[in-house]
């Protein structure tokens, strides 16, 4: 077990002395207690304070071991300073470690150094203040249960016995993060529906948009909150079986593509103004809603903020249940339907009690500061949001989110879309009006030719970029004011780390603050990890940004972070991402070990073999990577490098030069790198260790403590990162070359950008095959391809 923590404001000791008066561990009655270990006692009578009853609370204390042969109760009850040991013995039964599993009472530091926990750095027998020190550290640690214990302790009740003491603070802040000081039973639910500035449904009324908003109670009585707010398409419901039939099949052959000589230019999506139906009329005003609600899905990450004095609002957008317009997956509608929320809790918006009556309402409540989550198509609006630049958004934490949408679906000239999914699918799936029966018959003819227009416009069968793709870059127009946390799995084969890369890159020209968070699944929330305090880091970035509390976390927090594949429960902070702490490494590929001696492959599978793995992608693979022998070793080129003579860190964004020729007038090549040698890997889907664990607040909200682990069995091979190519797409993806039979041509690709350590001992593979059974298109037809591997080579960023 590994604890990593980067959340840590170092603190001094005056600040403590303030922090620890306000979180009520010191008064003016214990600051005046003179012995080190006195001060401890009444340091843990005051953390076990929830229960009423002294004599409980000193059974409590009895209860844990000081010294191998004293009880706390004991040790803590005589004069004398404390020591070392004995405090952090105390300290680790109350982190939840157990003695003689997790450590030894006997040398509890050795323990602490392997797991990870920060220990003072003060002298074996600790003063007054150093006890008062390390309290404060120690109640800013994480426990066996990924808490910081100052939360354990607000969710088992610690903060409840001051809430209605009007001295004490609300919000309160501790080492720069919000605490769980807000009456999560008391929370107030509402909808309210913003007039947007579309007519996505062309019915010549503004998209009203349904708004349902959870706030503390405590902005009744003239608390302003500030707000996080998910734009999530799939809150209002999925049309699961409705969007089948919209997916495209794959299991089709690849086609000639019409050459062309198109530029960007050809291609780009110019924004029309359109002319907008007028505002509706404001009939009356109010502060109070006139719509509640009950459960709905909801981010256990903005559950947890709820108990620490945030509002939360979620929203569908246009085409979603209650709310007017046409999804359209992923263009500026989409966007602007989101920072019309954004606006209205600015207040530079009306919005509105219900749909009928017009009757305006304000978000009187509202700070007025804004922070978006949200993972993938939530993910995705937020980052769409902040590029905008919209006021009041402050910040947004995007979670596998996309830069554009082509690079979802598309990638240079080809489909990539496992299932047949396509963009047209995806707003069938998210168009919930659709489960609203009367609601869709006003409007299915209307959405039916919209989905048919759809269809047409993405230009499924090509593959090629064009105007219906470019206005789906979310990038597009970079205005963004809002700091930004980027979160990404870099093993996401759904939102590819492509998308992170891009949005980074695109950041960097803005004058904001960016931070980014690699870690080692795929597409997962990170807020209920063990090893890693990800709650907490985004506890101090939204305390920051919207409560506009100094505390650093800036120039603390590390600009990257990223989760080590080969170590497990490893954490690490780096500048940059494929920076200057980078070098280019050529490996001309004749230089390889050519596993199979193939320079030669058919894509063409026996039927046999192609029913096999098209019902069965698991096998195709590890058929395709293996080395033991497979029905792909004579389908695919495996080159291998030599032994490595010491770790090789692979950092940012490979790319691959191949000289390549097929025997058709169309073709496309696939390449994948891959990690070969023994390990016990780390799985990609997080385990549960613990089940409803971490405690979001007081009676509130549990969440499953989770953690990726090593595999069971070790494996001998691991991919790192792929590509894919269309011949005819050579120069780029609106472009289609010709393409002859029989003749060599250079292509030039890069990679998914990634981070990976290849251990000493192991060797870096390219595997070189052509259609790919999960992404591509997949016909199973009669053709082959060579490489000249003499003039290809693969060109690696190398961490230095």
């Amino acid at each position: 077990m590994k604890i990593n923590q980067f959340a840590y404001i170092p603190t001094d000791h005056q600040t403590i002395l303030q922090e620890l008066k306000d979180t009520r561990f010191l008064d003016e009655d214990n600051l005046h207690i003179q012995y080190p270990r006195q001060l401890l006692r009444d340091l843990l009578v005051r953390l076990y304070s929830m229960h009423a009853n002294l004599s409980t609370r000193l059974e409590k204390i009895s209860g844990l071991l000081a010294t191998p042969t004293e009880n706390a109760n004991t040790y803590t009850n005589k004069p004398g300073s404390v020591d070392k040991s004995a405090f952090y013995n105390v300290g680790l039964q109350l982190l939840g470690f157990l003695n003689d599993l997790d450590f030894s009472v006997n040398d509890p530091l050795k323990a602490m150094k392997q797991i990870g926990l920060p220990i003072m750095d003060a002298p074996e027998q600790l003063n007054r203040d150093q006890v008062i020190d390390a309290w404060y550290r120690l109640l800013n640690t994480r426990n066996k249960y990924g808490q910081l214990l100052i939360d354990y302790l607000a969710g088992k009740g610690y903060y409840q016995q001051f809430l209605k003491n009007p001295t004490f603070k609300k919000p309160l802040f501790f080492n720069g993060k919000a605490q769980a000081v807000f009456d999560t039973s008391r929370l107030v639910r509402e909808t309210v529906y913003v007039e947007s500035s579309l007519d996505t449904d062309h019915d010549g009324r503004r998209d009203l948009l349904k708004a349902n908003i959870i706030r503390p109670a405590e902005t009744n009585a003239g608390f302003k909150a500030p707000v996080i707010f998910t734009a999530d398409p799939y809150s209002e419901g999925m049309n699961v079986k409705w969007a089948e039939k919209y997916a495209h099949d794959n299991s089709r052959p690849l086609k000639h593509k019409q050459p062309n000589n198109l530029t960007y230019a050809d291609v780009e999506f110019h924004y029309q103004k359109v002319d907008l139906p007028a505002p509706r009329t404001i009939k009356g005003k109010t502060n109070q809603a006139g719509e509640t609600f009950t459960k709905l899905w909801s981010y256990s990450l903005n559950d947890y903020f709820l108990a620490r004095g945030f509002a939360v609002v979620y929203s569908g957008g246009i085409g979603t249940r209650d709310s007017d317009g046409l999804r359209t997956t992923g263009t500026r509608a989409e966007t602007l339907s989101a920072t019309a929320i954004i606006e209205w809790l600015h207040g530079d918006r009306t919005a509105f009690t219900n749909r009928t009556d017009q009757i305006a309402i304000k978000a009187w409540w509202s700070s007025g500061s804004v922070g978006m989550t949200g993972r993938s198509y939530l993910g995705t609006l937020s980052t769409a949001a902040a590029f905008t630049g919209v006021d009041g958004l402050k910040t947004s934490i995007v979670e596998a989110g996309l830069s554009n949408y082509y690079d979802y679906y598309r990638e240079n000239g080809l489909v990539v879309a496992p299932d047949g999914d396509d963009a047209d699918a995806l707003a069938e799936y998210t168009f919930s009006r659709q489960q609203s029966a009367a609601d869709y018959a006003q409007i299915k003819d209307q959405w039916l030719a919209h989905l048919r227009q759809m269809k047409i416009d993405q230009d499924h069968d090509s593959g090629s970029f064009n105007s219906f793709w470019d206005a789906r870059r979310t990038e597009k127009v970079n205005h963004t004011k809002a700091d930004m946390l980027l979160v990404h799995g870099l093993n996401d084969w759904n939102v590819k780390t492509s998308q992170v890369w891009n949005s980074r890159n695109r950041l960097k020209t803005r004058p904001i603050t960016q931070k980014l968070i690699l870690h080692q699944g795929q597409h997962e929330y990170l807020n209920n990890f063990r090893s890693f305090d990800y709650t907490d880091i985004v506890n101090l970035w939204l305390t920051n940004k919207l409560f506009n509390i100094n505390n650093q976390v800036n120039e603390h927090l590390a600009d990257v972070i990223v989760q080590d594949n080969a170590q497990p429960e490893t954490w690490t902070a780096y500048p940059d991402w494929g920076g200057s702490e980078s070098e280019s490494t050529i490996y001309p590929l004749n230089d390889l070990i050519n596993l199979n001696e193939n320079t030669i492959f058919p894509d063409q599978l026996p039927e046999d073999d192609y029913k096999v793995y098209s019902n069965d992608l698991k096998k195709w693979h590890h058929d395709l990577y293996s080395r033991d022998g497979s029905q792909m070793d004579s389908h695919c080129i495996r080159l291998l490098t030599k032994r490595l003579n010491e770790d090789l860190v692979i950092d940012g964004r490979p790319s691959i030069s191949l000289r390549v020729a097929t025997n058709q007038e169309f073709g496309m090549i696939s390449v994948a790198l891959v990690d070969y040698g023994k390990a016990r890997r780390l799985t990609e889907s997080p385990q549960t260790i613990d089940s409803m664990r971490i405690l979001q607040g007081y009676h509130w909200r549990k969440d499953d403590l989770k953690e990726f682990l090593p595999q069971k069995t070790e494996t001998d091979f691991k991919r790192i990162t792929q590509a894919h190519m269309n011949m005819q797409n050579r120069n780029n993806s609106y472009k289609v070359d010709e393409l002859n039979a029989m003749t060599f041509y250079r292509l030039d690709f890069p990679f998914q950008p990634t981070v990976w350590r290849l251990l000493k001992g192991h060797q870096l593979g390219i595997v070189i095959y052509a259609s790919d059974m999960e992404y591509t298109v997949h016909g199973n037809q009669d053709v082959y391809y060579t490489v000249d591997l003499k003039k290809s080579h693969l060109n690696i960023p190398k961490l230095k």
